[in-house]
Formats: structure tokens, C-alpha cells, sequence
């Protein structure tokens, strides 16, 4: 999904926040899932004025695309903020894609959402809404890519949850990759723990989502969503590529 965010303190400024579309889990409806998640985060930028202009595109299966959300910024310069859990495939195909195809000739493109530690706090809020407590263990689970890039990067957000939460964050995946969800909880239950929790590495609901229930778990936790520490996240990509975008604009 991308996202165009315009910035009240810096008049010429806009920012394309990427990530990828999903289709609805639920019939006739267009905009679940991350779509509505993030137009939610969206409607959040809003709220605190660091962007008061903020649109969403998806690099895949819903629209618009990147490219046409720079195209229609016009000379406005822009950054693209990747909303994805790990760069993979998405981040270092698709964003340098779209952004060639707009032909937009102000760009800059922060880093991905994750790993960041601010996502470890929420999974962390999440697991224990879900009833976890201190000493029952937990499975750290995963959409999965077949990028290694991706892959080391979401066994350094289990390791940052693991820090966060003082017990192993045991890494599985729910589709690509190895070992699968329903076999790590098995396998840490059969190692002698009382209770098993998944805390959920995916941005919202849906069809992974809903398997994780299915994994034989006694809880698992929500996505992680829209909360205060993924806005400031967001925000925090904005200002650190907005002053390089803008310093070339002037250059």
C-alpha cells in the first residue's frame, strides 16, 4: 500500500506511504484488512497535523498504484514511506518500480515499517490483551517471503519482541517458509509449556490471520494495527526523508 502524506510544516512537501493491497476476507466488501487499517493511520496523521493531506495506494491487487499517486502530486516532491513488516520483494522491486513509472522527479523512499522496536511495543500490548502473562511462552508468526533479506529481517523483529517481552518470541510462518505455525506451537508445547500464545507479525485482519487460530494455541493476539506508537512510526519515516527530498529540491 502507498500512502501520500502532505506536511502542514513544509508548504511544497508531500509523502507515499507503500504497501501491499489485500483482497477482502469478508464478501462485498472492498476495504478491510490493511486498507482500512491504514486509512485509519491515516485519518490519525490527520488528527495531529503533520499530514493534512493523505491518500493510499497498493503496489499489488488494489488501487492506486504508487505511480499513480506520484503522478497526480505533480511537481510537489514526495516520499515514500514502505509499509511492510520486512523488505522484501515489495520494497525492493515493486516501490523502485512504481516510483520509476511516475516519472516523479522528487522522490525519496524511507526505509520499511520493520523491524522497529515501536512494533514490538505494540505486539507486546497485544499479547497481553490476549490474556498472555509473564512465563507462558510464545510464537512469534509470520505471512513469510521467500526473500532471505525479508526472512532476516522478521527473525530480528522476533528478536526485538523477545527483548521486549524477557522470553523466546519462537519464530514459525503462516505461509511461505519454514517451520509453520501449528508445528511450533506443537513443538513448544511438547517441550513442557503450560500455555502457548501467538503474538500476530501482520498489519491486520484476514485470511493469515484467521489461521493463526486455527494453530492450537490457547491465545492469540490481534494484529498489530492501528495504535499511537505505528502513527509516530509512520511520521518518524516522514521527517527523517523529507528533509533529504527537500534538500535536493533546493540543490
Amino acid at each position: 500500500m502507498a500512502r501520500e502524506l502532505g506536511a502542514a510544516a513544509l508548504a511544497e512537501a508531500a509523502s507515499t506511504l507503500a504497501h501491499a493491497g489485500s483482497t477482502s476476507a469478508y464478501p462485498g466488501s472492498t476495504r478491510t484488512g490493511a486498507g482500512a487499517d491504514f486509512g485509519a493511520a491515516s485519518a490519525s496523521l490527520r488528527e495531529i497535523a503533520i499530514a493534512p493531506r493523505v491518500r493510499t495506494a497498493f503496489v499489488d491487487v488494489l488501487g492506486p498504484s504508487p505511480a499513480e499517486v506520484l503522478r497526480d502530486l505533480g511537481s510537489v516532491p514526495a516520499v515514500v514511506v514502505p509499509a511492510f513488516l520486512a523488505s522484501g520483494y515489495h520494497v525492493y522491486q515493486d516501490v523502485p518500480r512504481e516510483v520509476a513509472a511516475s516519472a516523479h522527479d522528487a522522490v525519496a523512499v524511507t526505509q520499511a515499517m520493520g523491524p522497529d522496536p515501536a512494533l514490538a511495543e505494540v505486539m507486546h500490548l497485544r499479547l497481553r490483551a490476549a490474556g498472555w502473562r509473564p512465563g507462558d511462552a510464545v510464537v512469534f508468526a509470520a505471512a513469510g517471503s521467500s526473500d532471505s533479506r525479508a526472512r532476516q529481517d522478521v527473525q530480528r523483529a522476533a528478536n526485538l519482541l523477545s527483548d521486549r517481552i524477557g522470553t523466546p518470541a519462537h519464530l514459525a510462518y503462516i505461509a511461505t517458509g519454514e517451520p509453520k505455525v501449528p508445528e511450533v506451537v506443537a513443538a513448544v508445547r511438547a517441550s513442557g509449556a503450560r500455555r502457548v500464545f501467538v503474538a500476530s507479525y501482520l498489519l491486520a485482519h484476514g485470511l493469515f490471520h484467521q489461521r493463526l487460530h486455527e494453530a492450537g494455541a490457547d491465545g492469540v493476539a490481534e494484529p498489530i494495527g492501528v495504535h499511537p506508537a505505528v502513527v509516530r512510526l509512520l511520521t518518524d519515516r516522514y521527517y527523517v526523508a523529507i528533509e533529504t527530498v527537500t534538500a535536493a529540491r533546493v540543490a
